[in-house]
């Protein structure tokens, strides 16, 4: 299955094949993906895990489009997420609580404070333990409550586009996705690399979007209401993003910017990706460059207060609120290289990665595999995949999947390696 299912959003999807649609159509779609996942360098050695999700994340999804007369279509998605290996909607890193060093040890953090190590080391525990949910990380008891949290919109194409309202995929990461050889899948993707702290917003809620297909071009703004309860107004979680990809005869090119506030109405992550293809020989090679820059990073900004609260200390809780602001600061780049060819029954897949951390805590990190697919049908697939994982500085990622997180290795500038193989069948 095309990869195209990733943006099957009003604008990359329906507005393309709308005109072949019946009057009135309600389809039911997903993907179940799951198999043997093997990591090395973490705390506990090597994991080896029955894992949902090894080339992409497993999905049950609702799709239905209305013919209304004049070039106007009614349209929805809804889509969540479930795990193949417990059944469940949410699951944990191979590496489990355990965080990048540099956000969970005194050292890490840069705390030297005037109270026992015991206490500090407890603080950060409790912190830690607080702000997964907020981050989008799926740690124990940091589970998604949302029954549709992959994709939940509704909207309306007409002569001139489309708009759609609701949980929708950002602009930006819509190019990355597109601009990957690996198209997302396995932990060779190149976002792989910079899952924690989140690099890019990959879906964001309370979203308004208008796209528009024209030949070979498609674009598409966003805006995207924060809804947060704060002093600074309309601007707290404040989001806009853009988008424009043209495909030609045999390449292609696009560009995408996203732009979120946090809940203080302050400027937050920003991402800036260009990506490009040409059909070489039997396959395609792929290339993109992003940009990752976050100096006020989100859902921190009460860390300061509780942990004075705690703490009994307003000295300790503004260290805390400090250190911590330092650690999820993000200043970046993304670099990508693939070939991707499919012949037949088979598609090879082989990239680089590099993630370039350029603050002080230079956590660096780049990857470099293969993947293989035989399709066993039109809808069944067996896949293959190694991936390599190097780490420098304070780099300390571990590899995962499309449908979960790779979590960190055993200590800063550890490596690891990924060999996983699964079975995928779409509906």
């Amino acid at each position: 299955m095309k990869k195209l299912t990733l943006v099957a959003t009003a604008i990359m999807g329906l507005l393309s094949t709308s005109a072949v649609m019946a009057q009135s159509t309600v389809t039911v779609y997903g993907i179940v993906d799951a198999g043997y996942n093997r990591v090395s360098g973490l705390r506990n050695g090597t994991a080896n895990h029955i894992a949902s999700g090894i080339m992409e994340g497993s999905r049950f999804g609702l799709r239905g489009t209305e013919d209304i007369g004049g070039g106007y279509k009614a349209i929805f998605t809804l889509e969540n997420r479930f795990e193949v290996d417990t059944g469940s909607l949410s699951n944990t890193p191979a590496s489990g609580t355990q965080l990048p060093d540099r956000m969970s040890t005194a050292a890490g953090l840069g705390l030297a404070l005037p109270i026992p190590a015991a206490t500090t080391a407890a603080l950060i525990n409790g912190v830690n333990a607080s702000i997964g949910g907020t981050l989008g990380v799926n740690l124990p008891g940091a589970g998604t409550s949302r029954l549709f949290d992959r994709q939940a919109f509704v909207g309306l194409i007409t002569p001139v586009g489309a708009i759609t309202l609701g949980r929708q995929y950002t602009p930006g990461y819509l190019v990355g996705a597109t601009f990957d050889a690996s198209q997302t899948q396995s932990s060779l993707a190149a976002g792989q690399i910079a899952s924690f702290p989140p690099a890019f917003d990959i879906r964001l809620s309370n979203t308004v979007q208008y796209g528009i297909k024209v030949d070979g071009l498609t674009a598409a703004v966003m805006y995207g209401a924060g809804e947060v309860a704060s002093t600074v107004g309309n601007s707290a979680g404040r989001f806009f993003g853009g988008m424009a990809i043209y495909k030609g005869n045999s390449f292609s090119v696009g560009f995408g910017h996203n732009q979120r506030n946090n809940e203080l109405g302050q400027k937050s992550l920003e991402n800036n990706v260009l990506g490009a293809t040409v059909d070489i020989g039997p396959g395609t090679l792929y290339g993109q460059y992003a940009t990752i820059k976050d100096e006020n990073p989100s859902g921190l900004s009460t860390i300061g207060t509780t942990v004075t609260g705690l703490s009994g200390s307003a000295v300790v809780g503004a260290a805390f609120q400090t250190a911590y602001n330092n650690a999820f600061k993000q200043d970046a780049t993304l670099a990508h290289i693939g070939y991707r060819l499919t012949s037949g029954a088979h598609t090879w897949v082989v990239a680089y990665n590099r993630l370039d951390d350029k603050r002080a805590a230079d956590a660096d990190t780049s990857s470099y595999g293969a993947t293989y697919t035989y399709a066993l049908s039109k809808r069944t697939n067996l896949n293959a995949v190694l991936t390599r994982f190097n780490n420098r500085g304070s780099g300390q990622a571990a590899p995962g999947g499309n449908g979960f997180l790779g979590g960190v290795t055993s200590a800063a500038g550890r490596d690891s390696t990924n060999i996983a193989f699964g079975i995928r069948h779409t509906f």
